[in-house]
């Protein structure tokens, strides 16, 4: 797997252009790094997302990998390149938890070729790094969610991709697959775009954050900087104490409701 730069230039979406969820929103992103996406529930962290995986296409704008239109591209390309993970997950698949992941070697094959040895190590190594080793032969739809959403990970990381794109990646899981999946982020050698609700976890793994209100950019950049008491009150409508125990701690945040 190599990085790649992403490079998002005032793309906006809506389904109608009477009605923008996302208005004009630009970037860079370079190879390796882990961007974090945070704002408010229907601030349109979702929207951006998949606008980056290709399932919207932007009404204006355009988002490139290292330089290249995603759209100018065939979506087997595409599929080469990006990877996505998302929130809600089928539970009606009759396949097994090593046939989920395997399908993610499918941009790799050509027509209808069977999978080679090649592909069931790296099937292999996906399930070992999530933890699924022992589940490969269970069906997907007898898991429970943090399961599920494992093996959905898995299948990305199969896919090889040079982006990968996740929302909400600790959704379902309990503490300790929340920390192994945490630390997987920050470990691997990918450009990785993720949504996150937890402002503390996004600023103890991102290396740049947007801040998204309405649609709009209220702010972009490390952590530090843009994760401010006032822009994190405006963003979320609360109100943010912004603490750190020693210099070298990551910031962490506390909230309370508004009068």
């Amino acid at each position: 797997m190599r990085a790649a730069t992403l490079q998002v230039d005032g793309v906006s979406w809506g389904p109608s252009r009477a009605n923008i969820l996302l208005l004009p929103t630009s970037f860079t992103l370079s190879a390796g790094r882990v961007f974090g996406v945070v704002g408010a529930n229907g601030a349109g962290k979702s929207t951006l997302l998949r606008l980056l995986y290709r399932f919207h296409r932007p009404i204006a704008g355009t988002v490139a990998i290292d330089g290249d239109d995603i759209w100018a591209m065939s979506a087997r390309e595409a599929a080469r390149k990006i990877a996505a993970v998302l929130q809600e997950q089928p539970t009606d698949f009759a396949l097994t938890v090593r046939e989920i992941v395997n399908l993610g070697r499918t941009p790799h094959r050509r027509n209808f070729a069977l999978s080679s040895g090649a592909d069931d190590a790296i099937v292999d190594a996906a399930l070992e790094r999530l933890d699924l080793s022992g589940l490969g032969h269970r069906l997907f739809g007898t898991l429970s969610g943090g399961e599920r959403q494992r093996a959905m990970v898995a299948r990305a990381l199969a896919q090889e991709p040079q982006l990968l794109v996740l929302d909400e990646p600790t959704t379902y899981l309990d503490i300790r697959h929340q920390l192994e999946v945490l630390s997987l982020i920050s470990d691997l050698d990918l450009t990785i775009v993720t949504s996150l609700h937890d402002l503390n976890v996004a600023a103890d793994i991102c290396d740049d954050i947007l801040v998204l209100q309405k649609g709009r950019t209220l702010g972009f950049g490390p952590p530090d900087r843009v994760l401010s008491e006032d822009l994190v009150s405006r963003a979320f409508r609360v109100g943010a104490r912004r603490e750190r125990l020693s210099p070298s701690d990551t910031p962490h945040f506390t909230f309370h409701l508004q009068d």
